[in-house]
């Protein structure tokens, strides 16, 4: 009888280590913004792990997240987001749900959380989620939708006299991902 802990870490195990888990796996077809994305994580993720666990967890000032809180919002983000993307590629609106932030950060604990933890998370979900935007047709991402409340919901506002694609809201993730990147590593 073997020890799975010594099969596991074996001949031909697989590290989870960032040169082992290789490309997104994003097709040829992949928009920009999806690559963007990609290149965005894999940029940020060296930067992010050399914060000190004790940094991570410093509020700027009173009443803002710390990076441990920005990066748990980013996971939230992409929790939220990955499910719309898969929900709003086959509707004829872009009219989304929104989520309370601040609530939703206090209540996950993500000041108390591990920082690598957290970063390791928040980088292969958006690995997935540059994969989704992949993955997603591009008549369904590029389809313009008269109804939608991007005014409200998307960081980069849309009005509602204007119609929005999939594809829109997907890029509007990406700069809203690169906007909380700045605050952190600025």
């Amino acid at each position: 009888m073997t020890n799975s802990r010594s099969t596991d870490a074996g001949v031909g195990a697989i590290p989870l280590t960032l040169p082992a888990l290789g490309d997104a796996g994003l097709s040829e077809e992949a928009p920009d913004y999806a690559r963007r994305l990609v290149a965005d994580v894999e940029g940020a993720v060296p930067a992010l792990v050399a914060i000190s666990d004790a940094a991570s967890a410093v509020r700027p000032a009173p009443g803002k997240w710390s990076p441990r809180e920005i990066i748990g919002h980013l996971i939230d983000s992409a929790s939220n987001n990955h499910q719309r993307f898969v929900r709003m590629r086959d509707r004829d609106d872009l009219v989304v749900e929104g989520y309370a932030q601040d609530e939703w950060v206090s209540a996950q604990r993500y000041q108390d959380a591990s920082w690598r933890e957290l970063v390791s998370f928040w980088q292969l979900y958006n690995r997935h989620i540059a994969r989704l935007m992949s993955a997603t047709p591009a008549g369904d991402r590029d389809r313009p939708r008269a109804r939608h409340n991007l005014d409200q919901r998307a960081f980069r506002a849309v009005p509602t006299t204007e119609p929005a694609s999939l594809g829109y809201f997907m890029s509007d993730y990406v700069d809203h991902l690169e906007h909380h990147l700045r605050q952190i590593l600025a």
